[in-house]
């Protein structure tokens, strides 16, 4: 439950962030060009808010002339029932609000057909949105995304200036990879360190490193001491879905199955396992890593999925490890040979022993002055976008559509402990995903209102009002179908059914 609400708390946090400077864009841009915004709400509010204020208490304070409509006539009813008609002033500021539905935010701009007003009237006014030029509406637009773009590159820049850029080049892996067999099938061995592709040389072990190696048609590797290079055939179908979501994953830095240290209260300490202790086998099964041990542990917990009942789950957790000392292997003799321990745990129902494995490397730092953080900060900030966008093409794929995630799998990226690296790491990446699916031309997103005034500006002519509220109605149709098949996938995945 405490991993659940740290998660939840730093998700919250980062989709507040993003959502309210998001708005901001479009807000900042709408007061410039002296286009109302009758509301700026962080989350939804639907039927009723949190908490709400006018800007009239901050126009107070800087002695600002308040934005009011005078002798407007309205019509009102008295106790009797009987109406008349009344002249009053209308207060036309701004209303800042919080609701109560965490999924978003919301700025209303006065004259503008989006999800917070699906009906205009016929009158117009000068500081309405549709009164402006198609200029200034295309800035207003595209404010949003601008701004989380640029807070993006802002965070990156401020990671690599405040902790540096922290990680162990794959040449420095001695041990090499652990491969599965469609990567043995085109000439991998266990044991390869990887070098470089036709496409440049390999930097470190990320997603970026599978999108080089989906892409190569030739990759280097130090074999045993020797250069061997790796010829990937045309007719090889590198899927970068099926690299990471195959089991065992096409490759992976070779872990040798050594305990470093022992987490209290877990299946590992209360059996006795200590620093330095090897595992050399699971339920009879050998294994030379630890690569190979959570490849068996994934097969537990395929049949841990079968199981029906407490018994046979409990079954399914019980396992025989044999495990290698160095103090008993020490007092071995000829006549008395030690050949490991063999000792009996029952995993946690997540299947977890409860030990942290030993690293032989020592990650490499990169620091960065003030000045140097931002050209590096915006170089990585564009290297994840051109990645993301890149990956797009496989959510077009069933294997692709099993992968889209909604809110628990975009949760469940935030680190389980509180680490300010990590989130903003995360905040970054979010921050662009939020720029660039907003920017996609679909009805009811800020790339379905470019995509129109970039129409306008093409023909002079506006689409109409009828057109304008369909369209809106279609994109607010894929969003909620987008949200509901992301939601369920989450749902499917922590039943087990994916």
């Amino acid at each position: 439950m405490e991993v659940f609400l740290i998660r939840l708390l730093q998700f919250l946090m980062a989709i507040s962030l993003l959502v309210l400077l998001h708005e901001l864009g479009h807000f900042t841009f709408a007061k410039l060009f002296k286009v109302r915004v009758t509301k700026f709400y962080l989350f939804f509010n639907p039927k009723f808010h949190i908490a709400s204020t006018y800007d009239k208490w901050v126009r107070r304070l800087l002695k600002l002339k308040p934005e009011v409509v005078p002798m407007k006539e309205v019509e009102v009813e008295d106790k009797e029932g009987n109406k008349k008609t009344e002249t009053v002033k209308e207060y036309v500021g701004t209303e800042y609000g919080l609701g109560w539905l965490p999924l978003g935010g919301y700025c209303a701009i006065d004259g503008m057909i989006d999800e917070t007003n699906q009906k205009l009237s016929e009158e117009t006014h000068p500081w309405e949105f549709r009164t402006k030029p198609v200029w200034q509406r295309l800035l207003i637009m595209i404010g949003g995304v601008l701004v989380n773009f640029l807070l993006a590159l802002f965070i990156y820049s401020m990671i690599l200036f405040t902790w540096g850029e922290t990680y162990v080049p794959v040449k420095k892996m001695t041990d090499g990879m652990k491969f599965n067999q469609e990567a043995k099938a085109l000439g991998f061995e266990d044991g390869d360190i990887l070098l470089s592709t036709d496409r440049g040389p390999l930097k470190k072990f990320d997603d970026d490193l599978f999108r080089e190696v989906s892409k190569a048609r030739q990759v280097n590797v130090l074999r045993q001491g020797q250069p061997v290079t790796i010829s990937i055939p045309e007719s090889a179908d590198l899927n970068l879905l099926n690299m990471f979501k195959a089991t065992p994953m096409f490759m992976r830095p070779f872990m040798p199955a050594v305990v470093d240290s022992v987490i209290p209260h877990t299946a590992a300490a209360e059996i006795g396992l200590q620093k330095g202790d090897s595992i050399l086998a699971i339920n009879g099964k050998a294994v030379d890593s630890y690569n190979e041990f959570t490849d068996e542990i994934a097969r537990l917990s395929d049949v841990l999925g079968t199981a029906t009942t407490p018994a046979d789950s409990m079954k399914v957790r019980s396992i025989e490890l044999v495990i290698w000392r160095a103090d008993q292997a020490a007092l071995a003799t000829d006549s008395l040979p030690y050949t490991g321990d063999t000792l009996q745990a029952t995993l946690s129902s997540d299947l977890k022993l409860g030990f942290v494995t030993m690293s032989k490397y020592e990650p490499t730092t990169f620091k960065y002055g003030f000045l140097e953080s931002i050209p590096a900060g915006i170089g990585y900030g564009w290297h994840k976008l051109a990645g993301y966008v890149s990956d797009m093409k496989y959510v077009f794929t069933s294997e692709g559509a099993k992968s889209i995630g909604g809110f628990g799998a975009i949760g469940s990226l935030f680190p389980d402990t509180w680490d300010w690296h990590r989130f903003w790491e995360m905040t970054a990446f979010l921050s662009i995903i939020l720029a660039f699916m907003n920017i996609l031309p679909i009805p009811a997103l800020d790339g379905g209102h470019v995509l129109f005034l970039l129409y306008e500006m093409i023909t002079r002519r506006k689409p109409s009002e009828k057109f304008m509220i369909r369209a809106e109605y279609v994109g607010f149709g894929i969003l909620i179908l987008l949200m509901v098949v992301a939601n369920l996938n989450d749902i499917l995945r922590w039943l087990g059914y994916m």
